[in-house]
């Protein structure tokens, strides 16, 4: 199958891969075909990439982060605790956050269990669903990169379970943002985004009043949003002044949020993603993280169209771990012509061959 943009559906193509809401029920069925009605309605809940079934590429697979039934669990909890915290004021939210507690350390448990079990680099292109909610699809996802990352870099059990509930905890703050704020489609003034940005200092205090919740946690919260050059804020930390798991929370956090579509903004795809990243590194970013997350997440997923350096184009076919920017490509064509027969190339055991650009769109490859 393939990954296109939902803007290059086209009427009679087929789905490659189910699209359900954020509980994992099916909206849409692998396999059905699309009319103009389905790609209109697909457009308007914001979806901005689908698999599509191909001949020549049925073999390919997408790759996958955690169970469906793991995922549902995950946004489940993290939809309770927050809508939980909205109902409660400032005073006794610490108690919602405190009876959430042990639900949310078996969670994370859960997650690097699954995370651990899976042989493939992490991708969460392929998880194609509709959320209600976005902060409550972005904590999870926060939490998958950060995981990664965290196992990536070898850190302690102990130190993967305090940085997986600082990253699924790291935007608690917004649920006592005004909810026209924080609900708002459009772009926000700069008074409202001032108002935003006080979710990393209330998230703080909200998390260490609870005296089960490790106090590194509430650093979490208060320190996403820093950056090594004193960009960031609430505080304007500096380099080491940073907490390290504040830097890992802070990667995963931008690259999920340019990764995901946002009424304002289309989702960039993951190696654009990752360019951002390489920007900042070693000015906002710390560059070993940086390193630890190319290493841990796939750039170029399954399913995407890709053209090489001697103008061969293919698809991503699969993975190599540890070498996310050197996946193997099924070619599909050569010296302008389809091939008949396609066949794979290992950009790892080919290092003179790179990727110089990506095609979601719906055939520069025809079928």
């Amino acid at each position: 199958m393939r990954l296109i943009t939902t803007e290059s559906l086209t009427q009679g193509m087929r789905l490659g891969k189910s699209i359900r809401n954020e509980r994992g029920q099916i909206l849409l069925n692998e396999g059905i075909q699309l009319n103009e009605k389905l790609i209109r309605r697909l457009k308007e809940l914001g979806i901005p990439f689908v698999y599509i079934q191909e001949p020549r590429t049925e073999h390919i697979k997408p790759g996958k982060s955690i169970s469906e039934t793991l995922r549902r669990e995950a946004i489940g909890t993290i939809e309770n605790t927050f809508v939980d915290l909205q109902k409660h004021d400032s005073l006794s939210s610490s108690f919602v956050i405190e009876k959430a507690y042990r639900h949310l350390s078996n969670l994370i448990r859960d997650i690097m269990n699954e995370i651990r079990g899976n042989q493939e680099l992490l991708t969460l292109l392929a998880d194609v669903f509709i959320y209600d909610n976005y902060i409550f699809t972005h904590s999870l996802n926060v939490t998958l990169y950060s995981l990664a990352i965290g196992m990536e870099l070898k850190l302690k059990p102990k130190q993967m379970e305090i940085l997986g509930l600082g990253a699924i905890l790291h935007d608690v703050g917004k649920m006592l943002i005004p909810i026209e704020i924080l609900m708002k489609p459009g772009r926000l003034t700069k008074e409202e985004f001032e108002e935003i940005k006080k979710h990393s200092e209330t998230g703080f205090h909200l998390l260490r009043n609870v005296p089960t919740i490790p106090l590194l946690v509430a650093h979490c919260a208060y320190q996403h949003h820093e950056r090594l050059d004193g960009s960031g804020y609430p505080r304007g930390l500096i380099g080491d002044d940073i907490h390290f798991f504040g830097k890992i929370i802070a990667v995963a956090d931008v690259f999920d949020a340019v990764t995901s579509n946002r009424v304002y903004r289309s989702a960039m795809l993951p190696h654009e993603g990752l360019e951002i990243l390489y920007a900042g590194s070693g000015i906002q970013f710390e560059k070993k993280i940086v390193e630890a997350f190319r290493r841990a997440v796939a750039v170029y997923p399954n399913g995407l169209g890709v053209t090489l350096n001697d103008g061969r184009k293919g698809i991503v076919s699969r993975q190599n771990v540890g070498c996310s920017d050197r996946p193997v490509i099924s070619i599909l064509e050569e010296k302008g012509q389809n091939l008949e027969t396609p066949y794979e190339l290992d950009l790892n055991t080919h290092n003179h061959m790179v990727i110089t650009s990506c095609d979601t769109t719906q055939a520069k490859i025809n079928s």
